[in-house]
């Protein structure tokens, strides 16, 4: 019953916990501190006006968007979009996650580095998600010489989504930073509400390294399937 039993499914089954840890903890977190009212009264969508207005932005768009934590700012189109839990929320972590959008709008204004790498990698992790995997599949059912050049290929696109996913780290982290210092900075949060932003903040990073974890595992998972496949 256990000769289909691969050992490296163990590693696809680590990223999955660790993926559901931090999605958990962020979740958590974000309740915490969405029942915390700011002193100041503001909403999210308040918030990111004055961020975006304070660095000099006028032409991003704050928006609504339906759904819970699914905040973004599209640099395509120039817009900061703000879910149902932050858009016309005064607590201290819709507040928090708005800034943390503005962030990115700041980064994309100033030509951040990080972010125009991340940019460029969009379509190449794309195109590399989509194809690896039914490349590295048809090279394991073929028995012929192509079959090892197919897996490593597969591999390779692969390793662009992850490298994607790490590129995305700094990117997610300098924006935080950012949101803290402009919350600061515009006094719109005040002592322990600024530790409570800090919380849903790094709570909502660790999603990013758990995901950039996962990724990575996968990855280390198809090497050890490839060279499997190159010694047979």
């Amino acid at each position: 019953m256990f000769y289909y039993y691969d050992p490296t499914y163990s590693l696809v089954l680590i990223g999955i916990v660790i993926c559901m840890l931090a999605s958990s903890r962020v979740n958590h977190v974000f309740r915490r501190y969405a029942s915390v009212r700011s002193m100041s009264g503001m909403t999210g969508r308040e918030a990111a006006e004055r961020i975006l207005r304070a660095n000099g932005i006028y032409d991003v768009q704050v928006c609504h968007i339906s759904g819970h934590l699914n905040d973004h700012y599209d640099p395509r189109n120039k817009i900061l979009r703000l879910s149902d839990a932050t858009y016309n929320s005064p607590s201290v972590a819709a507040i928090g996650v708005a800034a943390h959008e503005c962030g990115h709008a700041v980064q994309h204004a100033v030509g951040y580095a990080p972010l125009k790498i991340r940019g460029a990698l969009v379509p190449v992790a794309n195109f590399g998600s989509t194809l690896a995997w039914p490349l590295i599949l048809i090279g394991l059912l073929i028995r012929s010489d192509a079959a090892v050049l197919l897996i490593n290929l597969g591999i390779l696109l692969f390793s662009a989504a992850v490298l994607f996913q790490i590129v995305t780290l700094p990117v997610e982290f300098n924006a935080s930073k950012r949101a803290v210092q402009a919350l600061e900075k515009g006094g719109m949060l005040y002592g322990e509400e600024i530790d409570g932003t800090k919380a849903v903040l790094r709570a909502a990073a660790l999603t990013y390294v758990a995901s950039a974890a996962s990724m990575i595992l996968q990855l280390l998972r198809l090497i050890i399937i490839g060279g499997r496949r190159q010694d047979d």
